[in-house]
């Protein structure tokens, strides 16, 4: 029998809801209490077609941010011959338990799938859709091999955190200090106290002032207040190595565990998950027997249906506009056998499907846009086996160069002072909210960036290095992965090192000093340059080899442009700043200035390795 935790107005609320659905042609049970392995209760809504009496296929969303947020999902799946089932994951909003970061829904996703199983409306097949977190739930259950579970579709999703966007070459992306700031006390067993509540809110209302006084310690904070939240949040910071703490939703280690089963990842090039999508990819593709798909867009986290991001148009055609419809398609074939686009019209043509930026007249739009641009393009695999890899090498004086260096000596050194970092304008962030923001930014400051207000260019800083080629004599297209390889020393036992591609705009009439348009980045913290699971310490002076692996990106650099790399130290409040002092990870007291150096000679030939593919 199922259970139900609920008063009566919410009865009330739900008997009204019963008979608007009815008349809607859906008919919605909330709340409904399902329990889990250890005796745990989640809170789970199911909307059924109304009248139906058959057994139908299952579409599943867990997410830590409210299932009421599903409403509109749950309705459009019932209309079209599907049971939707919305489930809040452990200790978040109205489900029972403890929240833990993803550890919980393996397994619960599994017990979530039996219960639905055993439903007289279900058919034994399930679909599961969402963004982000909502996501890794997915990636969790597919890990799980769940039984029941018949495809997904992971958006931007949740993956290979010791890796990449979570923990990032050893460096912490400070989006996930955001998201705990933010939703510590928002659906939280603390949140359940009213006045803890406003305390956990006004903690969140200060997190600029939280954010110099780094690093979090516990029990000195607001946020103690939420212990499991306090708790998740500082062992993640302190942990750099990419070891068993992170081997949940762990795919690339080994994607055999995955559940062979139909995948369509998306993802977009300046979503902050977007270099585990395409690992992810590449992984599954070749573990799996069933079909693999993927699609990249322009996009920044969970906004498929937009073709503006950041402060670029990218045009009309960049933005799926129904956001329902090309997931019911997914399903329709998949769960219900149904010969429809998938395998033979957009989005589902090709395996590969991608968007290559760059193609517009970088006019200035009526909305004061740059008009970037862009076109869709089918693929047969990814990366592209056509694209050649080619270095573009650092040289004196600031030039980048397909020739390799030929001078002795050459290199260039900068202060890096932690107390004053490079500010974050733009790229592959999520979770931002209000600290920084996503996308596509020319790189000088504005009112837009709470740490770099004025009008000022990044390049005018003493501590990034700007390497650029001539003005291009031709259009070059850039798709696929991309490494930046350095020799770099410093005066400091460990510190960082970041890189950034940057598409570089000629003035023009729109716009009179050119835009210098960011396209990927990335970071490497020395300690971790050998490997992600093993620390070691630099000898100051010393020269190391180190590479930067930047997210994937497809942009075409149109002719009288400049390709550009930045490179520097910090790029803040992206990755957490390296306090040059060597001590354990965000355990540290103090902070020094380093000496960074880069190296650009014969004997140590730093370079960009694009994947640059032959334009038509």
């Amino acid at each position: 029998m199922r259970q139900h935790r609920l008063s009566l107005t919410v009865l009330c609320a739900v008997s009204w809801l019963h008979v608007q659905a009815q008349e809607a042609g859906v008919k919605v049970e909330k709340n409904v209490m399902v329990p889990m392995h250890d005796g745990v209760k989640l809170a789970t809504d199911v909307y059924l077609p109304a009248g139906s009496s058959e057994k139908l296929p299952v579409v599943l969303t867990r997410t830590p941010y409210n299932k009421d947020g599903a409403k509109s999902y749950g309705e459009y799946f019932a209309r079209h011959g599907y049971v939707f089932v919305a489930q809040d994951t452990r200790g978040r909003y109205a489900s029972e338990g403890v929240w833990h970061w993803m550890t919980d829904d393996g397994v619960d996703g599994t017990d979530c799938a039996a219960w639905i199983a055993a439903q007289p409306w279900a058919n034994g097949k399930i679909g599961m859709v969402g963004t982000s977190y909502v996501g890794g739930t997915q990636h969790a259950m597919a890990l799980a091999k769940v039984p029941e579970l018949t495809t997904v579709i992971p958006v931007d999703a949740v993956s290979n955190m010791g890796r990449q966007s979570m923990r990032n070459a050893g460096a912490f992306e400070m989006r996930f200090w955001n998201w705990i700031m933010l939703n510590a006390g928002k659906g939280s067993n603390a949140a359940l106290n009213p006045a803890t509540q406003v305390e956990l809110k006004e903690m969140a209302d200060h997190r600029w002032d939280y954010l110099s006084l780094l690093p979090l310690r516990p029990g000195c904070t607001p946020l103690k207040l939420a212990p499991e939240y306090e708790d998740w949040l500082i062992q993640a910071m302190r942990h750099g190595k990419d070891d068993d703490f992170w081997a949940q939703n762990n795919i690339l280690a080994d994607p055999k565990r995955y559940k062979d089963m139909p995948v369509y990842l998306v993802g977009g090039w300046y979503d902050s998950w977007a270099g585990n999508t395409s690992a992810n990819f590449q992984a599954l593709s070749k573990a799996l027997k069933s079909d693999v798909y993927l699609i990249m867009g322009p996009w920044i986290h969970g906004m498929q249906n937009k073709s503006a991001h950041g402060q670029v148009e990218f045009g009309a055609e960049a933005a799926i506009a129904d956001q329902l419809a090309w997931r019911k398609e997914w399903f329709d074939h998949w769960m219900k056998g149904l010969d429809n686009s998938v395998g033979k019209a957009a989005p589902f043509a090709k395996k590969v499907r991608l968007f290559v930026m760059g193609t517009g007249d970088g006019s200035k739009t009526k909305d004061g846009l740059l008009n970037h641009g862009g076109q869709w393009r089918d693929e047969n695999e990814w990366p592209l086996a056509r694209a050649k890899a080619t270095p573009f090498y650092l040289h004196p004086e600031g030039l980048l160069s397909d020739a390799k260096p030929k001078v002795e000596a050459a290199a260039q050194s900068y202060a890096f002072d932690p107390k004053n970092p490079v500010p974050t304008l733009g790229g592959n962030i999520s979770s931002g909210d209000g600290i920084m923001q996503q996308g596509a930014w020319d790189q000088r400051g504005s009112d837009k960036f709470w740490n770099w207000t004025k009008p000022i260019p990044l390049s005018a800083r003493s501590d990034v290095l700007v390497f650029q080629t001539a003005p291009l004599a031709e259009d070059t297209e850039v798709t696929g992965e991309m490494e930046v390889k350095l020799w770099i020393s410093s005066s400091a036992v460990d510190t960082d090192f970041t890189a950034k591609l940057v598409d570089v705009y000629p003035p023009s009439a729109d716009w009179p000093h050119g835009f210098d348009l960011n396209l990927t980045d990335g970071i490497m913290r020395a300690r971790f340059r050998d490997s992600l699971k093993e620390e070691k310490l630099m000898q100051p002076g010393k020269v190391y080899p180190i590479t930067i692996k930047l997210y994937p990106t497809s942009n075409v650099f149109k002719k009288g442009h400049r390709i550009r790399v930045d490179i520097s130290s910090s790029n803040f409040p992206r990755f957490d700043v390296n306090p040059n002092t060597g001590e354990p990870l965000q355990q540290h007291r103090r902070t020094v200035t380093a000496t960074n150096t880069v190296h650009h000679d014969r004997e140590h030939p730093s370079q960009i390795v694009l994947p640059v593919v032959e334009r038509p």
